[in-house]
């Protein structure tokens, strides 16, 4: 892999926040209170049991994220849109480039909160 510009990566992601989380609120929880009552093992066992749900063909990534992400991507079905390395938080520049495209990655803690990775390009 070259590490040139055109050596970008495409993904989308399911974010969940939590006390451990560097920003405390989001687009659906503006005030932060369910953000700042949820441990991190909560939000572990929520995300999950999200990803069972899509792995398992339950439910779909994008609506998953659209309805329970923390991201603003959210509105976006989890869309990123492609970026290069040095874009992202260590953890999840990592975890993108080692999936395949439409692979999905097992959690992923950042400064962000817990996030499933969908490489899509």
């Amino acid at each position: 892999m070259s590490s040139s510009s055109g050596d970008k990566v495409r993904a989308s992601h399911i974010l969940i926040k939590h006390q451990g989380s560097r920003r405390k609120s989001s687009w659906k929880d503006p005030e932060g209170a369910v953000i700042s009552n949820t441990t991190r093992d909560e939000a572990v066992a929520q995300l999950k049991a999200l990803r069972d749900d899509i792995v398992s063909g339950k439910a779909d990534f994008n609506d998953v994220a659209a309805r329970y992400s923390d991201c603003s991507s959210a509105k976006r079905g989890g869309d990123l849109g492609p970026f290069g390395k040095g874009q992202m938080q260590k953890p999840f520049e990592t975890t993108t480039y080692a999936l395949k495209v439409g692979e999905i990655s097992d959690i992923v803690d950042t400064d962000s909160g817990v996030h499933i990775i969908k490489r899509t390009g």
